[in-house]
């Protein structure tokens, strides 16, 4: 017994440092990735606690307060036309039961004069512009703004109307691939593989999991972004529908499991960018700077803008 402790003591002594070291030095094993944008202030459904989330107005607004990147989800309606919208079914958004998949693009129902804003429970939307954005619309009027496509259907159909928009907008470089689900990052990736993209769940999970057992340093990352919840605003702003996430000690441990500074200085190091989302008031948007965010999503694209040039001015 003896023996094998001075062997295998001396080993996991020096594999412990190894690590700790390329941690902190990840350009000794892996070249800095280098994206063509570097977003600090990201819209979360185009800013859609000041105008009405996934329209043209509320694009157009976030880009006025300085927006650096533009999120949204994509649907594709029944006759073929690829529609910003977060859900598929349109309950929540119109009042309407129906799905965009069933319908066609002239027969999409307006949003609610009023809409509730998801990340800031008991706050509400509001704007001119009630129409549903074509993807194409957001491409044609920001060619160089940087966007954030999450699709949440594998449907390749979809996928590839999303990918070939992309490619006939020359923007291959500056818009990202996004998925909660592997299978669907997968066929993305398959679709178009020029394009940039974030971490997907299970992908995250294994990413903690390398973190956490000192391999991190010495695996190879294809993504260029991590995009993920701040834990902060979860039973305050935001009340999960997952009763699991309610729970207030369940959230503090991933609190403290997830937002790990020494992990996000070592995917900055990489030239992986982290957005934590979604923060909106001031302390959400101080705590995931401070945990080492290298940018924030958020609903109130004004709010967010002018934090970071009151702290910046201070600075």
């Amino acid at each position: 017994m003896s023996g094998f402790l001075y062997f295998i003591l001396p080993v996991l002594g020096g594999y412990t440092l190894t690590s700790v070291y390329l941690l902190k030095n990840p350009h000794i094993l892996h070249r800095k990735k280098r994206t063509a944008f570097y977003c600090t202030r990201i819209s979360h459904r185009g800013g859609c606690g000041e105008r009405i989330e996934g329209t043209m107005e509320a694009f157009t607004h976030a880009v006025e307060q300085g927006t650096e990147m533009l999120e949204m989800d994509c649907h594709l309606t029944r006759d073929g036309h690829v529609v910003v919208s977060h859900d598929e079914n349109l309950l929540r958004q119109t009042g309407h039961d129906v799905t965009i998949s069933s319908l066609n693009l002239q027969d999409l129902p307006l949003y609610k004069e009023r809409l509730e804003v998801t990340f800031y429970k008991g706050s509400y939307s509001s704007g001119a512009d009630r129409k549903f954005a074509l993807l194409e619309d957001v491409f044609r009027k920001f060619p160089e703004m940087p966007v954030s496509i999450e699709i949440k259907e594998n449907n390749k159909q979809l996928i590839e109307k999303v990918s070939d928009l992309v490619r006939s907008y020359n923007r291959e470089e500056i818009t990202v691939w996004a998925s909660v689900k592997s299978k669907i990052m997968e066929e993305c990736r398959r679709t178009n593989g020029s394009m940039p993209y974030s971490f997907s769940e299970s992908r995250g999970v294994l990413l903690l999991l390398l973190f956490y057992t000192g391999l991190l340093p010495f695996v190879p990352l294809g993504e260029s972004l991590l995009q993920f919840y701040l834990p902060h605003v979860m039973n305050r702003t935001f009340i999960p529908e997952k009763r699991i996430l309610r729970n207030k000690l369940l959230v503090s441990l991933l609190e403290k499991v997830t937002m790990r500074k020494s992990l996000f200085k070592h995917l900055k190091a990489r030239g992986i960018q982290v957005h934590l989302f979604v923060c909106n008031k001031d302390d959400d948007i101080k705590a995931a700077f401070d945990v080492g965010a290298t940018g924030v999503m958020s609903d109130y694209p004004t709010l967010l803008s002018s934090y970071l040039c009151r702290n910046q001015c201070q600075d």
